[in-house]
């Protein structure tokens, strides 16, 4: 093959998102926590901290019983900074001066609940001390002026025990322990401040979750299991407690049918809250990420006597689902579950950061009216975030990502990292945002560029029951879905698809290829569907496809006057090794052939193809592996086959094999927005003017961050 002759520098403008230039946060780099141990079959990031001076991140490492250290003295290219051991699993950290404290849990079950909190000297990675602790740790934080450290002791419950609710014994407490002024643990003033009978739900057993104080030494306590929240002064006095209370759920996914259906409710959804932040000496924000009977989906603003000053409902969710992060399967639990909150001033705007765990996003509000928080971005994050640090001096904001998806073919755990730039927002590049009607959408692969300027894509099998075409407009920045066109059969949605391809089919609808899973039912096949939907006609595979047919099927297609070529994604049972077919269809005479693609040797895993696209005198291709993250990602290109060459051979007769040349390597687009490298380019479009638009399949937010990217590349 031939070296690419696109460049990266010439397509970033046409990645830029909104047009107006602003301070926005920008993702500049990703550490995949494996990094400072090679060798760990799992490894996680889940609470995470700072040095004073910005340089080193803490963070822990719960499979590993280890904190892990990154060098972030140049944030856009991070260094692993190696591990500690601690002899239990870190349930969180916090850092003041040269010292990293971690709370350490050692339980030998939920009845005998044990732990420690232990100093380590950042710099030395050694022990300084350490003071033992009246039960199972949690969350750790340290007063603003450094003179004490709170702990929330939650000495969890058994889940699988009786119907898994509260009302377990060991009741949970908080540990207050001052430090000294060099910043050192002082055992000997623990104390223990006694939160039982204050909740309405299981007051002998309080399990409190997260700890923050404020600079008058509050701190506040939320309680998740028994839907409450306390506020402690620094010698462990009750100061004020409240529920949590609930919120009214209207127009929310309740189903996990795989589609999406934002008709639900649910009424009286209490709060459950996760992680709180105090915002200022007489306010906090709490994250309702919901346990056992609740989660409302949002976040939430009280004042400290326990009045609500503002709570999102279900706008934070929706703009998620506008962004295409919206994790179907999970809409009959808790939706897309925030558990982190954390607050920060930069460049002198107050801002509360919300994470969302299963949808791999954190929201940035401006909290300036603490009555009208105003959500200015969404960011990317990596699987499962669970903590952050924000770095105000250096314009950096830090999250911490604890899935490790090595079992499930997914990432690994990331620390990902933003800078808070005078530029535009590279996030989101796709959105159904200014539709009439709120619109998910997700796992795209097939793309066209139509007559119109726009572009069609299809969603694959992971909606099922509402298969679909998304009308997109690439001229606004973001790019825009416009319209949702249902895919139907007699009415209803069609059944037993896997929509991997669309092309126009010349008056007005569309040729749809279906990648068929033959132990499932679902056929390989070619479908004919009208401007409408409607599936018009149906092509089976012939007899001599449906021979050798395997898994992995029809990746793509394109019509060449009365033919269409699809694109197979790897070999099947009559193909050489390291071969795919390109199968050709004569919608006019009804014959059917093939060519041979010689497929990239693979370095890790298999490379397969994923598109195919007709345009001039060529005949254009995604081929990629299956690898995830820069370390394995090898093969993620567009390649071109001259249409003069492609002429079909019968079936079952040796096939001519074509030989394909290099247009672009898209590994230096999927990692120019600082995240690691997705492993599904899937979709290709070719504009009228010769402009590419690429797009990656985020399969359903399911065992993945949910990021789509959609990008364009120069013309040629």
């Amino acid at each position: 093959m031939t070296s690419r002759f696109l460049t990266l520098t010439s397509a970033l403008s046409l990645m830029a998102g909104p047009a107006l230039a602003d301070m926005n946060f920008n993702r500049i780099a990703s550490f995949a926590v494996v990094e400072n141990s090679p060798e760990a079959e799992e490894t996680s990031a889940e609470i995470i901290a700072a040095t004073a001076d910005g340089m080193t991140l803490v963070y822990t490492d719960s499979p590993l019983e280890a904190l892990g250290f990154i060098d972030i003295t140049d944030p856009a290219n991070p260094e692993p900074a190696g591990i500690m051991g601690l002899g239990g699993e870190p349930t969180s950290v916090a850092v003041t001066g040269a010292y990293a404290l971690a709370g350490v849990n050692t339980s030998e079950s939920y009845t005998a609940p044990s732990g420690y909190l232990v100093e380590v000297n950042i710099a030395e990675q050694s022990e300084m001390g350490r003071c033992d602790l009246p039960g199972q740790p949690d969350s750790v934080a340290i007063a603003p002026d450094a003179s004490f450290l709170a702990v929330a002791i939650e000495n969890e419950r058994d889940e699988d025990l009786g119907d898994g609710r509260v009302g377990q014994m060991p009741a949970g407490s908080v540990v207050m322990v001052d430090l000294t002024s060099e910043g050192l643990l002082d055992c000997g003033t623990l104390r223990l401040a006694d939160v039982t009978g204050l909740a309405e739900i299981a007051p002998e057993d309080p399990e409190p979750e997260y700890v923050s104080i404020n600079d008058e030494g509050e701190v506040v306590v939320t309680l998740q299991e028994n839907n409450h929240i306390v506020v402690l002064s620094s010698i462990g006095a009750v100061l004020s407690h409240f529920s949590a209370g609930s919120v009214d759920l209207d127009g929310i996914d309740v189903g996990e049918e795989r589609a999406f259906a934002f008709t639900g409710s649910q009424p009286g959804r209490v709060r459950e809250p996760d992680a709180v932040t105090w915002i200022d000496n007489s306010h906090f924000a709490i994250a309702n990420e919901g346990d056992m009977d609740g989660g409302s989906r949002g976040w939430t603003i009280f004042s400290q006597d326990g009045t609500v000053v503002y709570d999102s409902g279900t706008s934070f969710e929706r703009a998620i689902v506008e962004i295409g992060h919206y994790p179907e399967r999970r809409s009959g639990n808790k939706g897309v579950e925030p558990e982190s909150v954390t607050f920060a001033v930069f460049d002198g705007t107050p801002m509360v950061f919300v994470g969302a765990e299963r949808a791999s996003v954190v929201g940035v509000y401006d909290v300036t009216d603490l009555a009208v928080p105003v959500l200015t971005q969404l960011l990317p994050s990596g699987i499962g975030p669970e903590g952050y640090v924000t770095i105000p001096s250096r314009n950096l904001l830090i999250s911490a990502n604890e899935v490790d998806g090595l079992e499930d073919g997914a990432a690994r755990a990331h620390v990902m990292i933003f800078e808070y730039q005078d530029a535009a927002a590279s996030y989101p590049h796709l959105t159904s945002a200014g539709m009439d009607e709120l619109t998910g959408w997700g796992a795209l692969s097939g793309l066209v560029a139509g007559d119109n300027g726009l572009i069609y894509a299809v969603n694959d099998s992971f909606y099922a029951m509402q298969p679909t075409i998304f009308v997109i407009d690439p001229g606004e920045s973001p790019a825009r879905i416009v319209d949702a066109i249902r895919v139907t059969r007699g009415g209803q949605p069609a059944q037993l698809l896997d929509m991997e391809g669309i092309t126009l089919d010349g008056d007005g609808g569309f040729w749809i290829a279906s990648e068929g899973r033959t132990d499932r039912l679902v056929p390989h096949a070619l479908y004919h569907v009208g401007s409408d939907g409607g599936i018009m006609d149906y092509v089976p595979l012939p007899t001599e496809l449906q021979a050798v047919e395997r898994r992995f099927g029809f990746e793509g297609i394109t019509l060449v006057g009365d033919t269409l070529w699809m694109a197979v994604q790897r070999p099947w049972a009559d193909d050489p090794a390291g071969h795919s077919k390109l199968v050709s269809y004569n919608t006019e005479s009804e014959e059917w052939g093939a060519v041979l693609y010689p497929l990239t040797e693979p370095a890790t895993g298999w490379v397969g193809l994923s598109e195919i696209v007709a345009d001039g005198d060529f005949v254009y291709l995604i081929e990629r592996d299956n690898q995830i993250g820069a370390a394995a990602a090898v093969t993620k290109q567009i390649t071109r086959i001259p249409l003069a060459d492609m002429m079909p051979g019968a079936l079952g007769s040796d096939l001519p094999v074509m030989a394909p040349e290099l247009v672009v390597d898209l590994l230096p687009y999927l990692t120019s927005t600082g995240g690691f490298v997705l492993d599904k380019v899937e979709g290709l479009a070719i504009m009228a003017d010769g402009t590419m638009w690429a797009a990656t399949d985020n399969d359903g937010v399911d065992d993945h961050s949910g990021e789509t990217m959609f990008f364009a590349l120069s013309p040629m």
